[in-house]
């Protein structure tokens, strides 16, 4: 299973290393991990996917909470919240196969943000999910490179 984790931190350097250390020292893996200020800028939210199970998500969150640095620890797993990750994706796109990726992209309300001679770059923000599939559907026209924020998440109200 793969939970959402997210992190009210202090923004203060050596924050995020301390963080990553802990976990990955304890032989867990960040999927993926993303950190921004929030409205507050003395603080941070760090949203992490870590892949495990129940009992990992219990050390983390655990450990997480033991930092100084760390104000608050959510698990987003088991509750409502919304979810988004931007990509920009590189596909290969002869004149022929243009318009074919152009509707692809649309279906997926994803926009071309580059024109290049044999290929196009588009950009696609949405769920997760909804990435993944984009992706798979873009494979036969060869993506030649793809570039992912990692998930991003809120909780919503109860």
């Amino acid at each position: 299973m793969k939970h959402i984790i997210t992190a009210l931190v202090e923004n203060q350097p050596g924050v995020l290393a301390r963080i990553v250390g802990l976990i990955s020292g304890r032989g867990f893996n960040i999927e993926s991990l993303n950190v921004a200020p929030t409205q507050d800028p003395t603080t941070s939210r760090m949203t992490m996917k870590v892949p495990g199970d129940d009992r990992v998500l219990e050390q983390v969150t655990k450990q997480l909470n033991k930092l100084v640095d760390v104000i608050k620890v959510s698990d987003l797993t088991q509750k409502h919240y919304l979810n988004r990750e931007l990509i920009l994706v590189e596909v290969a796109a002869s004149p022929q196969k243009r318009a074919e990726i152009v509707e692809l992209a649309g279906l997926f309300d994803a926009k071309v943000v580059s024109v290049q001679a044999n290929s196009l770059t588009i950009q696609m923000v949405g769920e997760q999910d909804k990435a993944d599939d984009f992706l798979n559907l873009l494979k036969p026209f060869r993506i030649l490179d793809v570039s992912r924020s990692g998930v991003i998440a809120v909780a919503r109200a109860e």
